[in-house]
């Protein structure tokens, strides 16, 4: 029997948004590191920009998986990582025509390859989808195993536990890498990497009670509660499971 579809109302809109978050997130990694003068010991907790917005991605991230299942989910993720690749190719064809005069005047190649080369070049698109392919799957598939394995109940240990693995895969990733390619400094990369961990949890779990109203009010709307027991994890399958 062919598998009937369902007619889910706010998928695409979730779909949306999460690209959207990703997009802008990346942009904002390129273009300033935040300091609020708050310090760990003698490790100051400086992070870049796309740390306050990037959280939110695992947040949708744990709704898609909790309500419409890792599968609805892997095809998210897939659709956030094409749109990241083309909008580092555009940003990077950019980065090598040629500007016209009066924009060399007030803004010029060296402001845009400042700010917007950081997402173009090869170390942050490479760091980017390495971390952000590992840490949104892993991320996925934990919620998913966890909700089979206590049968639905705990969402905020569902939700903190898989954010805490899929953080921390892809914030190691992603400021190792970077730092590989040089976009970032040694001396500042234990720096990022614990300060965007700590503030990428902290956000979560500070927004745990809205996520908790978000999977309820889209379960009731969808009609859906989806347990991963038969799913195929393979984040590369593209099959009914």
């Amino acid at each position: 029997m062919t598998e009937t579809k369902p007619n889910y109302r706010y998928y695409d809109l979730i779909m949306a948004l999460f690209v959207t978050v990703l997009l802008v997130s990346n942009i904002a990694s390129s273009a300033k590191i935040i300091d609020w003068g708050v310090s760990l010991g003698s490790l100051d907790l400086a992070f870049d920009a796309g740390t306050l917005l990037f959280p939110i991605s695992y947040i949708f991230g744990d709704v898609l998986t909790e309500v419409y299942g890792y599968r609805r989910s892997r095809r998210v993720i897939w659709t956030g990582f094409a749109a990241a690749g083309l909008m580092a190719a555009t940003l990077w064809l950019i980065s090598r025509l040629p500007g016209e005069a009066g924009w060399q005047e007030y803004a010029g190649d060296a402001s845009y390859n400042a700010i917007l080369g950081g997402v173009s070049s090869g170390g942050i698109i490479v760091a980017s989808l390495m971390a952000y392919f590992a840490g949104e799957f892993s991320n996925s598939f934990i919620l998913a195993r966890m909700k089979v394995w206590t049968e639905g109940r705990f969402l905020w240990a569902r939700t903190i536990g898989s954010t805490l693995v899929g953080q921390g895969i892809d914030t190691m990733l992603f400021i190792g890498i970077a730092t590989l390619f040089g976009v970032f400094r040694w001396s500042d990369a234990l720096m990022l990497i614990v300060s965007n961990y700590i503030f990428k949890v902290a956000i979560e779990a500070i927004l745990t009670p809205a996520t908790y109203q978000i999977v309820r009010l889209l379960k009731q709307a969808e009609q859906e509660d989806y347990y991963d027991i038969d799913t195929n994890f393979n984040p590369f399958q593209w099959g009914a499971r």
